[in-house]
């Protein structure tokens, strides 16, 4: 079954709070932890569009637990948000505005009900809003 019109490959390393607090830091210049962290290694063509998906997923285990617990869900399938969620940005989804925010997000939600996880992000609550770093979910 095909979900995403993408090839490639996508890496995910699940790590505790501290370390991610640490990468945050590093990469994005940013205290404290966050949910996801996502490293394009992809090189396009020479036309400038994608060959295949090269990505690096850095998941928190500890937020995925609170916004799990919060949602009501387990926490395997806030991860697997988290994962979708880092892969649609390497696909040109984005979230910086209400209306991409939206879109990315019904998107994340398409996948997971493909995949058979059903609605993560938009399910337990009806939405959320925020930034992973201050617990609201992916953003």
């Amino acid at each position: 079954m095909r979900v995403l019109e993408a090839d490639g490959e996508v890496r995910v390393r699940v790590v505790a709070d501290a370390e991610m607090a640490a990468a945050h830091l590093e990469y994005a210049e940013v205290e404290g932890t966050t949910d996801v962290l996502t490293f394009d290694m992809s090189e396009p063509n020479a036309d400038g569009t994608r060959m295949e998906l090269d990505v690096d997923v850095l998941a928190c285990l500890d937020e995925a637990g609170r916004q799990a617990e919060r949602r009501g869900h387990p926490v395997r399938c806030e991860l697997l948000l988290y994962v979708v969620h880092g892969v649609l940005h390497c696909l040109g989804f984005d979230d910086h505005d209400d209306e991409e925010y939206a879109r990315m997000h019904a998107e994340e939600d398409r996948v997971l009900e493909a995949i058979g996880v059903g609605s993560v992000f938009g399910g337990a609550s009806g939405g959320v809003s925020g930034a992973g770093a201050t617990g609201e979910g992916p953003r």
